[in-house]
């Protein structure tokens, strides 16, 4: 199957995409899964609202929505990402913009890989996660993420 990504309702362009879809397929098959095929869709604040509403009757904005689709061990799902909210978590989080978006991305695969956050501990858990598979990406080449190597 494939990783993919598209844009809708905005003009983004994710770079590195090769790397990325290597590195995602690493994450799964750590977390016992297969990627199967995954969607990456990159949208405004105001579509990822609209989904927020509409399917989840969540009235606020998010940064990721994942729908999943997967079978057995083989995870799956259209992951809609708000480029606008990402923007702006990095500035409120002090990070760089393309490694708060990859942090993003392996949010919705470890949610497809069975991770959940609606608690603390499942949050302190899913966080703990995304730090090691983001030190994984940087680890391919430390040289690319400069900022998030200090952060860490």
């Amino acid at each position: 199957m494939a990783i993919r990504f598209f844009s809708d309702g905005i003009s983004f362009q994710l770079e590195g995409k090769r790397k990325i879809t290597q590195w995602l397929k690493r994450v799964a098959a750590e977390e016992g899964k297969k990627a199967g095929s995954l969607c990456y869709i990159f949208v405004s604040d105001d579509i990822l609202l609209d989904i927020n509403k509409k399917y989840l009757q969540h009235d606020y904005y998010t940064d990721i929505i994942t729908f999943d689709d997967s079978v057995g061990d083989a995870i799956s799902g259209e992951m809609y990402i708000s480029i606008d909210t990402v923007k702006s978590n990095a500035r409120d989080y002090h990070a760089d913009f393309r490694n708060e978006l990859l942090r993003v991305m392996v949010h919705g695969v470890l949610h497809l890989c069975g991770h959940k956050d609606k608690t603390a501990g499942e949050q302190l858990e899913m966080r703990a996660a995304e730090a090691k598979y983001m030190d994984w990406f940087i680890a391919a080449r430390p040289s690319l993420h400069p900022v998030l190597t200090a952060v860490l």
